[in-house]
């Protein structure tokens, strides 16, 4: 999988540079345990970690192409291309020679042939730079749907790039600025693509390409979501949902290391799961390794809540017993989610604090645990967005809402966390919050994406608004999870590839129909009705529930202990930017209530402490 970073200068060379190089490489030394390699010449300076997943000898980076005896184009490449093996028999028809079996060969040949065209030509996941010593020139590529995170920094002569912030932040000349827009985006749950909350800092935006030459910087799509009359009737469109599903997962079986799968129990994770399990078993190899998660006492204790109707366990053990996959539960209690190595080391893997809290850091201990036996994962993640599974897909209340829907969901509940807690801002200070106007920040970003939104001639009424809501969450909602799973995994060195993401199923998908969707009057009806032959009925049954969280009390109240121990230090670096009333109050609550809001406040406490930015508020 890997992590890249790098810097182009063009009033300097950069040979003298080196150190500095070597510096922003080895802050994603977790993103690539394997190798590390820099490559400086002239205004280009390249560095990689490398995550050994194929060709594990011949794939080391950066790599270079070279014809008579010189460099013509060199990469720092991050990801997995699935159809590499198809692009190099027809580059190889071509003419093209090749020295490695590695798919990052594949890249450089085919920009080689089609020039800026070839990312039509690639299917997978990946965020990579080409350099171009002749024409002094660097391309920056990113995925169709942003699976893979790339950043970069303009500077007056040139630009900082890397897989994460905190590469880009390792350089002597970026500082780590947050203004007041920034922190509008942190704490206001919107994932506006582009937007890297550190000020001069962005995400290149999924589907896009950055040029940099001398005479400047460039940014521009080559794919984005488009408006397609959907003709096939509703058994075609069952029939090549399976069909694609059946091709993307036998795809993104190839690996020349240890693969398993993450199952929970529920729909997404179990069709995966299922799917690959048939594909193995035809290659003759096999089983499937499962792994899932699972708190301490939580399957026997478990109390349904508004989100949460049943817990994992039952369904996962189902799934696993049902393909004979090779299982493992990976169970973890309080102690561990809360341990401050661990979630200083969630922080350090976000470098920001989004605060989702045990969300994030029961992530990160999984995917640790999965990375002692495994080395690739294929997740369920993304189809909830592809096929309309969350509950306010179906509210018709909120679908009315003018705003982004999972904003609609939280008001109508209150909180994630319940009914009296609140907003998740409200422990900030009241003039701090009148400042950033979330409300009209939010209000701002939602226009913005309605607005990118691509309809079908004459598309009115129901069908036009679901269209809305698919395309919200395929841009932003499902940004915010993917980022979340690649930061999480690349923190431990695990790659976790998701299928639901491959763009010719979203691309299908998202052009059916709203009412073949929910054909059968359920969430997810084509998926289900796609792949119902490879799961048991209670798992093909099952109500959607989120990803689990931990109902153990003294998790809470570990919480809230935690924030009595800042109220009587009295000199926590949060403390100019929230309402000591209020965190007063959300420490001496009972029960549930603010824990959404602790989280967030505890995160942001650590990160200011750690990441000592300016804030220029």
């Amino acid at each position: 999988m890997c992590g890249i970073t790098g810097w182009i200068s063009y009033d300097r060379e950069l040979s003298a540079e080196r150190a500095t190089l070597e510096a922003m490489t080895q802050t994603m030394a977790c993103r690539g345990p394997d190798a590390a390699g820099v490559w400086i010449d002239g205004h280009c300076g390249l560095g990689h970690r490398r995550l050994a997943v194929i060709d594990i000898e011949g794939g080391k980076q950066p790599m270079e192409v070279e014809r008579d005896g010189r460099t013509v184009l060199v990469t720092t490449y991050s990801g997995e291309i699935y159809n590499y093996r198809e692009l190099r028999a027809e580059l190889a028809a071509l003419g093209h020679v090749f020295r490695t079996s590695s798919d990052t060969e594949v890249a450089l040949h085919a920009y080689l042939e089609w020039g800026e065209d070839f990312t039509q030509k690639l299917n997978g996941m990946y965020a990579f730079a080409l350099w171009d010593p002749d024409e002094e020139q660097l391309l920056l590529v990113r995925d169709r749907m942003g699976i893979k995170p790339l950043y970069y920094h303009p500077t007056p002569d040139g630009v900082i790039f890397g897989s994460e912030p905190k590469a880009i932040l390792a350089h002597p000349g970026v500082r780590p600025v947050v203004d007041a827009e920034g922190l509008a985006e942190l704490v206001s749950f919107t994932k506006t693509p582009g937007h890297a909350v550190y000020r001069g800092m962005y995400e290149l935006r999924p589907g896009h390409l950055l040029r940099l030459r001398r005479e400047g910087l460039t940014v521009r799509p080559y794919w984005r979501l488009e408006a397609r009359e959907h003709t096939d009737d509703l058994d075609t469109t069952i029939r090549t949902v399976r069909e694609l599903l059946d091709d993307i997962v036998a795809r993104q079986l190839i690996a020349d290391v240890p693969l398993c799968t993450l199952l929970s129990g529920g729909l997404d994770s179990s069709v995966i799961t299922a799917l690959a399990a048939g594909g193995l078993a035809a290659e003759g190899k096999g089983p499937v390794r499962s792994f899932a998660v699972d708190f301490v006492g939580h399957t026997e204790n478990f109390r349904p809540d508004d989100l949460r109707g049943t817990p994992d366990g039952p369904y996962a053990h189902a799934l696993a017993e049902h393909v004979r996959s090779d299982h493992t539960d990976i169970v973890l209690d309080t102690v561990a989610l809360m341990d401050q190595a661990n979630r200083r080391a969630v922080l350090t893997a976000r470098d920001l604090p989004f605060g989702l809290g045990e969300g994030d850091t029961s992530l990160y201990l999984l995917f640790k645990a999965i990375r002692e036996q495994s080395t690739v994962a294929l997740s369920g993640e993304s189809a909830d967005e592809v096929f309309g599974g969350y509950r306010w897909f179906h509210d018709e209340q909120v679908v009315k809402t003018e705003t982004f829907p999972w904003h609609a969901a939280i008001l109508a509940m209150g909180s994630f966390s319940g009914p009296d807690s609140g907003a998740r801002e409200s422990l900030f200070d009241q003039g701090l919050l009148e400042k950033l106007d979330l409300d009209g920040y939010r209000d701002a970003r939602y226009r913005e994406a309605l607005a990118e939104v691509p309809y079908l001639d004459g598309q009115t009424g129901h069908e036009r608004r679901m269209r809305e809501i698919c395309y919200l969450h395929l841009t932003r909602f499902v940004q915010y999870l993917l980022d979340r799973k690649d930061r999480m995994s690349m923190a431990v060195g695990l790659e976790v590839r998701v299928p639901f993401c491959d763009h010719r199923l979203v691309e299908y998908v998202f052009n059916t129909p709203w009412a073949m969707k929910t054909f059968d009057g359920r969430e997810k009806s084509l998926l289900r009705a796609a792949t119902r032959d490879v799961l048991p009925e209670s798992v093909a049954q099952r109500v959607k529930s989120p990803y689990p969280s931990t109902q153990d009390p003294r998790y809470v109240e570990a919480l809230r202990a935690e924030v009595r121990q800042l109220l009587a230090a009295g000199d926590a670096p949060v403390w100019p930017l929230v309402d000591p009333d209020a965190v007063r109050r959300a420490a001496e609550s009972g029960g549930g209530e603010y824990r959404m809001q602790i989280e967030l406040l505890l995160s942001i406490n650590s990160w200011l402490r750690q990441y000592n930015p300016e804030l220029a508020l």
